[in-house]
């Protein structure tokens, strides 16, 4: 499994007009029908993967090319677009609480398809594991509040989640592809960066470079939680808090990379000064009752450990500063974190929507797909002529 990309985007207010939404529906579900017909459902999940692909294909849904909420508009259409176009792609999960009902989204839509109950327990594991891996081994302060996971009968799946961070309003969108999970496990993960700005220090144990780091963690983990209290005092000590310390220094230089425009200069301050308070100071509280289950379970790999109830933010980050402090098991400190317009966004950026040429569009997909079907392929070969001009 690799991570695909993370995208940054500020939070806007406002709400969704119901007729476009319901052409957003329309339009996802036309354009869905099409790469699955000329290509395949592996292509569409392929492409819902890559963060370039999933903004732009919002922005040509009409929605704001730089907010947040671009994520969770697109994700709540594809589930209806899907369904309608019954290509045999789901939606599971979704925002808030929604959610947590993911589990329960892969289970109702596994029964219309017959899977089986060893892919229904491998999705509903890979969707607990990557949830826990964005919100828990990469601290970044980026509180995930988004969830979708979308799935075929072949049990392939594609996972988009979104985090925000309250002082700076920024969110955070997080892209995985089941296409790696053999090869590269959970953990030795691919990003891309696309806008915004990188922090200069997070803990990222699902980093490639983390490995000894993560080991260190599991093998501290399945010991007694005396033993956990007693590093925790150890790195309490004055000269080692001052290390701590000096891991969180910030340069000029760092500080001037990272503020690229005026207006973004305070918000970076206040993520910089949360990010230090968050990620890098000692947890006050820890739930031991999560490092007693451990011990108890022997958990065999980072994955099964992350699975714990109750094994939080606080529980590993205690866990990766006594393997960074004390037995020099250091995790990375590099934040993983890198737009086309088709027709307008739904605040007038870069333009108003123009709603007849949004219908057009539609009907133009619409008939394409249809004549298709019946074997006359003009349309889409012209389309397909006008993505090797554009490439």
């Amino acid at each position: 499994m690799s991570l695909r990309g993370i995208a940054e985007l500020p939070l806007h207010y406002g709400k969704m007009p119901r007729w476009l939404y319901a052409d957003m529906v329309k339009l996802a579900e036309a354009i869905s029908k099409i790469i699955v017909f000329e290509y395949s459902k592996k292509e569409m999940l392929k492409r819902l993967s890559d963060p370039f692909w999933f903004q732009a294909f919002g922005c040509v849904l009409g929605f704001d090319w730089h907010s947040s909420g671009l994520t969770t508009t697109v994700t709540a259409a594809l589930r209806e677009a899907f369904l309608k176009a019954n290509i045999g792609l789901f939606v599971a999960g979704g925002k808030g609480k929604t959610s947590k009902k993911t589990p329960e989204h892969i289970e109702k839509y596994a029964e219309r398809i017959n899977m089986s109950e060893k892919k229904i327990g491998m999705l509903k594991f890979a969707s607990k594991i990557i949830a826990k891996t964005d919100n828990v081994a990469l601290q970044d302060s980026y509180e995930l509040y988004h969830h979708a996971f979308i799935f075929d009968e072949n049990a392939r799946y594609v996972v988009v989640q979104q985090g925000m961070n309250e002082f700076s309003s920024y969110a955070r969108r997080y892209h995985w592809l089941y296409d790696d999970i053999n090869e590269r496990g959970f953990f030795n993960d691919v990003h891309k960066i696309i806008t915004s700005f990188k922090l200069p220090k997070v803990i990222d144990l699902a980093s490639q470079k983390s490995q000894e780091a993560r080991k260190e963690c599991l093998d501290l983990a399945k010991e007694k939680t005396s033993l956990i209290k007693k590093e925790l005092q150890a790195l309490k000590l004055p000269e080692k808090q001052k290390t701590l310390h000096e891991w969180i220094e910030i340069s000029q230089e760092e500080l001037r990379n990272a503020i690229i425009e005026k207006e973004k200069r305070q918000r970076i301050k206040k993520l910089i000064l949360q990010s230090e308070h968050e990620i890098f100071t000692l947890p006050k509280k820890l739930n031991w009752n999560a490092f007693k289950e451990a011990y108890e379970k022997n958990p065999k790999d980072f994955a099964e450990l992350l699975s714990i109830r109750g094994m939080g933010k606080a529980n590993i980050r205690a866990l990766a500063l006594i393997s960074a402090l004390i037995y020099g098991k250091e995790p990375s400190w590099k934040d993983p974190s890198a737009y086309s317009f088709a027709h307008g966004g739904k605040d007038g950026v870069p333009y108003p929507i123009n709603k007849l040429r949004y219908e057009k569009s539609i009907q133009l997909l619409h008939d394409a797909i249809k004549n298709a079907e019946i074997g006359k392929r003009e349309k889409l070969n012209a389309l397909r002529r006008l993505e090797s001009f554009l490439g």
